[in-house]
């Protein structure tokens, strides 16, 4: 017989860990995928952020989960789906036009995912009993957390470790500036004779020395050299190399004045591609740096995260499949009633006292935070010509993904034990300035640009710590405004806004950052925290919500 219940320890974890991959893929690890495989910021930050729509009107649809079927076959078809889904964006990643391609499948991910959270929390409502409900509800909000650690983290890293164990070795050159009476003839790249090798391609750099001369003005005015690089063999039929060069240690006064990525193929393997290093203007003495040329196989170490996903997604279909009890679930009487009760929620909802304050709370409140997102993690990979940090994928995994997730988590739970202790009115405005002033971290370390990873995972944690504790806030009070007799409904109309809030900053800001570079877009970011501020002076708030109750 099937079983109407079944322990929530078999079911729970494994439901809200799952409901919190696609998700994290969809709108983390695709920016730090795009940005590794080459596309600008501007197209990072505006197609991931269109990515939120599924979430933003799920509220549309969420009616007819409960109309059609039942909320264990969606689940199951939801799981599947996606399973697939991931194993297409695998293939699609190595698809001439792979941008457009894994765009358009992400889209079809978060849509699918958007229908799994609704189907998902419903079931969970329907599963376990009332006290049941409260023991999990912690259960369930861990997993998803582990859910983050492991596609923010662990799969990001994974991706960085195949890529930096397949493709090409990564070639190091020395580049010293000197006095301009202590150099040589400048290097003629008419010398170059490149001549087929055999086996895999390899790196080439010319000169192998290389040397530039400080600015004088006085002399000769040159403040900069040309390196040249190529391969030894062609790319097998098809197919491209991504090389990325940039400087690693050394003097930042000493840095890469051109574009640092280089495609080769069959055709321009054997030609040199110019890379102009320049030295600044105001150094006087000697200085050296470290340039790395770096050709990782950036595409299949993607492809193979992606087919991992894939097969993790089909494993869970097949076990919740089996493991989810069978609990009655009693859906709607019919579609017209779907649709006469939006009149009702909507209506509602619009009518509570302090609405358009609470509505503007819910747009504003991240509006620093919506942009920093999606190019938090682009900075972090840019070559320190670009203005970015420089990082490795796997560094990135490491310090976005699992030391911030884990301060993250720290930050959230502090923040639901201050504000069910004293009450949300009394801690909001500290939450405020929690989530939105640790920004300014990052234009700390865009102007300083520390080479040491450990000065890079205390300013993350620090800035991932206060929005843990700021964001128990702004869920709050979404649970404080959906109070009344169409609490779910509300709730999902309050994640609606939430995820528009998120969007439509998001969409814009890699153009921004493109037009005013990374130092001058982190402090943009801190003065759009100030509407955030703004607002909270208008938001209607009982002095207890929030408080435990005796």
């Amino acid at each position: 017989m099937k079983k109407e219940t079944r322990s929530g320890w078999w079911w729970v974890p494994s439901l809200y860990y799952v409901e919190g991959i696609p998700y994290n893929i969809a709108m983390v690890v695709s920016v730090v995928m795009y940005k590794t495989m080459g596309i600008s910021n501007s197209k990072i930050a505006l197609w991931t952020s269109l990515l939120y729509l599924p979430w933003t009107i799920k509220p549309l649809w969420s009616p007819f989960v409960d109309t059609i079927s039942t909320k264990r076959v969606w689940i199951f078809w939801m799981q599947l789906f996606l399973g697939f889904a991931f194993l297409a964006v695998a293939f699609g990643i190595g698809l001439p036009l792979f941008f457009p391609v894994t765009i358009g499948l992400f889209w079809v991910i978060a849509l699918a995912s958007a229908t799994h959270d609704i189907a998902a929390d419903g079931f969970y409502l329907l599963g376990l009993d009332e006290n049941r409900q409260a023991f999990f509800v912690g259960i369930r909000s861990t997993f998803y957390r582990i859910a983050t650690i492991t596609a923010v983290g662990l799969i990001v890293m994974f991706a960085g470790y195949v890529e930096s164990n397949t493709g090409l070795e990564p070639v190091t050159v020395a580049v010293e500036a000197l006095p301009q009476n202590q150099l040589a003839a400048a290097f003629n790249p008419d010398s170059i004779r490149i001549t087929e090798q055999s086996g895999e391609p390899e790196i080439l750099i010319f000169p192998k020395v290389v040397r530039l001369p400080l600015y004088n003005a006085n002399i000769s005015g040159r403040d900069s050299t040309n390196i040249y690089i190529a391969l030894s063999a062609p790319p097998d039929e098809n197919q491209s190399i991504s090389l990325i060069f940039g400087r690693k240690s050394g003097s930042k006064d000493i840095s890469l004045s051109s574009n640092g990525r280089f495609e080769f193929t069959r055709e321009n393997w054997n030609k040199p591609f110019p890379a102009t290093i320049k030295v600044d203007h105001r150094l006087k003495s000697s200085a050296s740096a470290i340039f790395k040329a770096s050709a990782g196989n950036t595409a299949f170490s993607w492809s193979a995260s992606f087919v991992l996903l894939g097969v993790m997604l089909l494993f869970f279909a097949v076990y919740h499949k089996i493991k989810l009890p069978h609990p009655p679930d009693v859906t709607a009487k019919g579609v017209q009633n779907v649709f006469s009760s939006y009149i009702t929620v909507f209506a509602t909802f619009f009518k509570k006292e302090g609405i358009v304050a609470g509505i503007l709370f819910l747009l504003l409140y991240r509006l620093g935070e919506s942009q920093l997102v999606k190019l938090a993690s682009p900075f972090l990979l840019d070559a320190q010509e670009a203005g970015g940090l420089g990082l490795t994928t796997s560094q990135v995994g490491f310090v976005y993904g699992t030391v911030g997730v884990i301060a993250l988590l720290i930050g959230g739970l502090l923040g639901g034990f201050l504000t069910a202790k004293y009450g949300l009115k009394k801690w909001i405005w500290w939450m405020a300035a929690a989530i939105n002033l640790p920004n300014a971290v990052y234009i700390f370390l865009s102007y300083a640009l520390p080479e040491k990873l450990g000065s890079v995972l205390v300013c993350v944690a620090f800035e991932q710590f206060g929005y843990g504790f700021g964001f128990a806030g702004y869920m709050l009070y979404m649970i404080y405004l959906s109070e009344g007799e169409y609490k779910t409904s509300h709730f999902a109309l309050t994640t609606a806004f939430m995820a528009l809030g998120m969007m439509i900053p998001g969409m814009v800001s890699g153009w921004i950052q493109e037009l005013v570079g990374y130092q001058h877009f982190f402090i943009w970011v801190l003065l759009s925290t100030i509407p955030g501020f703004i607002v909270i002076k208008f938001l209607k708030l009982e002095p207890a919500f929030g408080k435990k109750k005796a």
